[in-house]
């Protein structure tokens, strides 16, 4: 309950400019510690690298910034992280996966999926970047492509999974 009213005194009021979040949570540290045991092993501890912030243009900050290089990551982005620990933590043991992506989520749960050992439908929208959709191919997920944006991808993964016994990770 505290959660729920700090959002919303925060303004947030469950809407997302592509629908309705049915429900945020705040993981405590509980949740945290948790998500990383199950995670040890599986993800690669990628490196940082501190550079001067004049190096990229940033002035009246910071003299130097640390930057995480997520990149090197399984599935290239930090993404892998969220998709693999959703799979991990979810109630279902098996069973196909669906996602809804305009990149690299949809490349971070084809991974996870396949680390798991379940098959991966990965819903993009029209204008998804070749390169991307050779990827998700790559790592075996089921790729439909459609709609014009994101938001339209979403939607037809939501009607995709009427009447199907899959598990969603949300790229939110």
């Amino acid at each position: 309950m505290a959660t729920q009213l700090a959002l919303t005194a925060a303004g947030f009021d469950g809407r997302h400019r592509y629908g309705r979040l049915d429900a945020v949570a705040i993981p405590s540290r509980i949740d945290i510690e948790a998500a990383a045991a199950r995670l040890d092993g599986r993800i690669r501890r990628t490196p940082t690298v501190e550079i001067e912030a004049s190096d990229l243009g940033v002035a009246g900050g910071p003299r130097s910034l640390l930057l995480k290089l997520e990149h090197l990551q399984h599935a290239g982005s930090f993404k892998a992280r969220g998709a693999l620990n959703a799979l991990l933590d979810s109630d279902r043991t098996g069973g196909e996966v669906v996602a809804a992506s305009g990149g690299n989520h949809g490349v971070a749960v084809a991974w996870a999926a396949r680390v798991v050992g379940r098959a991966a439908h990965i819903f993009v929208p029209e204008i998804a970047a070749p390169a991307k959709i050779e990827r998700l191919r790559e790592l075996g997920a089921v790729v439909h492509q459609t709609g014009a944006d994101y938001g339209e991808a979403l939607a037809a993964s939501d009607r995709f999974r009427v009447g199907r016994d899959l598990t969603t990770v949300h790229a939110f």
